[in-house]
């Protein structure tokens, strides 16, 4: 007897169905076609002791399964209850004659329990695409299958009650989740608040302008000044996810396995830190089978990358061109992926290797050789990106020891928030431009008009300081910002000013 029951295959951050055909006829053998991996192969052996411990058998005649579309490869052990369903039902064991209208996923353990699987949001929104009646698969995964609209998802802890709800017709429980009110109730608790930072008062302002423009910005300063602490903290004055950001962040950390099994969609924006020793596929994505790299499990939020000079060359340089397109396509023999990073980037760094330059009081001493070594492993064009510059001073005793609690994060969240409103109806009528940093030239003269006296304090700084040319249009479009954030619909010569401040590294004794 011939049986169909679907599943599905995750190829990049989209779903593709996949047709189980499963053929059981007299005579003797196994045979799986269609592509599979090891893991797939290795199923028979999880099918049939899970069927075994639950009083059904592997039967004893020929079976054929092939997986269409047959030229897809397959992956993962995702696809043991959509197997052994396939050979129960065709095999007679048990009738299931509306197995067809569902998609069913999960991997078997041998006792017939199911275990989590990758990839559930975006294999739930292709079942709704395709019409079918429901989606069966590991309870652990419902709540993130739930948060598609218009498909009933049952979560199942075993093989057992997939067979009775076929079989037997005892209903399973559907997982229901309440998208909007879940995704609204945990906008206003974030997990690290600004508030329980001490002083740093102009860090913190800046870190407000970054966030209300979407600037990549740089944090230099010795160690223990408070530069990671305050760029775990930007997240939560990042204007609030929409709910289609949040359906785009939460797909890509699907595909991963990355998403909170209790939660199901993610409302914070992400926060990713990865270590120095990372290497370029790992950072952008890739793989013989590709994965998402750090910068699209970053997408919709903060990119950290904590001493930015001990990072090899290579793995910084392959960031160019995702900070410049706000995606990344990963290209290989016989198919090409892309995936969406459009992320801010935080960057921090010691200004030297012993991590106290210019400090009379330095316990180590750094040469000028050393200091220009140090400072040439980050590239002008990298650097070119980077819309800020702050340096971060040590906090005095006085203000550490001080009880009163700084702003909290909803407060300047507020006025990010209406900053990023401003900046939405200025680039309305523009595709691809929502916010200050992503402006080009073209935007940048028709948006950031100078007054005169604005003009000749830039000329003034741009000859004293020795300011690059690049600087030029960095500091009008972060001036804009701060205008934004004053609701300033010309930019000021004070802007300008406070602009000025934030281009550290483009300064005589920086990298010049």
């Amino acid at each position: 007897m011939l049986v169909k029951v679907f599943g599905s295959a995750v190829f990049g951050v989209e779903a593709t169905t996949v047709v189980v055909e499963v053929n059981v006829v007299s005579g003797i053998g196994y045979h799986l076609v269609g592509l599979p991996d090891n893991a797939i192969r290795e199923s028979s052996f999880r099918i049939a002791a899970a069927l075994q411990n639950n009083a059904y058998k592997l039967p004893g005649k020929k079976i054929t399964i092939n997986m269409a579309p047959a030229d897809l490869r397959k992956e993962g052990s995702a696809y043991d209850l959509t197997l052994a369903l396939g050979i129960l039902a065709a095999s007679e064991q048990i009738k299931a004659d509306s197995i067809g209208e569902y998609l069913i996923m999960g991997e078997l353990s041998l006792d017939g329990s199911l275990q989590p699987i990758k990839g559930a949001l975006p294999i739930a929104i292709k079942a709704k695409e395709e019409g079918f009646k429901g989606f069966i698969l590991p309870k652990q995964n419902a709540a993130e299958a739930a948060i598609v609209d218009g498909l009933k998802v049952y979560g199942v802890e075993n093989i057992t009650q997939v067979i009775e709800y076929f079989d037997q017709d005892i209903p399973l429980e559907q997982t229901i989740v309440d998208t909007k009110k879940q995704f609204y109730e945990s906008l206003e608790h974030p997990e690290f608040d600004f508030a329980d930072v001490k002083g740093q008062e102009s860090i913190k302002r800046c870190m407000e302008i970054a966030a209300a423009g979407g600037h990549n910005i740089i944090l230099i300063g010795p160690p223990g000044s408070g530069k990671t602490m305050l760029a775990k903290r930007l997240p939560s004055i990042l204007p609030p996810m929409t709910l289609h950001e949040a359906l785009e962040t939460t797909k890509i950390h699907s595909v991963v396995g990355k998403t909170k099994n209790s939660s199901g969609l993610m409302a914070q924006r992400p926060f990713r830190s990865p270590h120095h020793t990372i290497s370029d596929v790992a950072l952008v994505g890739g793989g013989s089978y590709p994965q998402p790299g750090e910068i699209s499990l970053s997408h919709n939020g903060v990119l950290f990358l904590d001493e930015l000079p001990e990072f090899k060359r290579t793995v910084l340089e392959v960031m160019r061109q995702p900070l410049e397109d706000r995606e990344v396509t990963i290209s290989r023999a016989r198919f090409t992926v892309t995936y969406p990073s459009s992320f801010m980037l935080v960057a921090s760094m010691n200004p030297s290797p012993g991590g106290y330059f210019n400090d009379p009081d330095a316990p180590v001493a750094t040469s000028p050789a050393e200091m220009s070594r140090y400072l040439s492993k980050i590239s002008g064009p990298l650097l070119d990106r980077i819309d800020i510059h702050i340096e971060v001073t040590p906090v005095p005793f006085e203000k550490l020891s001080d009880e009163r609690r700084g702003e909290p994060s909803t407060a300047i969240r507020k006025r990010v928030t209406a900053a990023r409103e401003i900046q939405t109806q200025r680039f309305e009528e523009i595709p691809n431009i929502h916010y200050n940093a992503q402006m080009g030239v073209k935007q940048i003269r028709a948006f950031c008009k100078l007054k005169p006296d604005s003009k000749e304090l830039l000329k003034t700084a741009m000859e004293r300081l020795n300011l690059s040319a690049r600087a030029y249009d960095r500091i009008l479009k972060v001036s804009r910002t701060i205008a934004d954030l004053e609701q300033s619909e010309a930019i000021q010569s004070h802007h300008i000013s406070e602009a000025i401040q934030y281009r550290s590294l483009d300064r005589d004794g920086w990298l010049g």
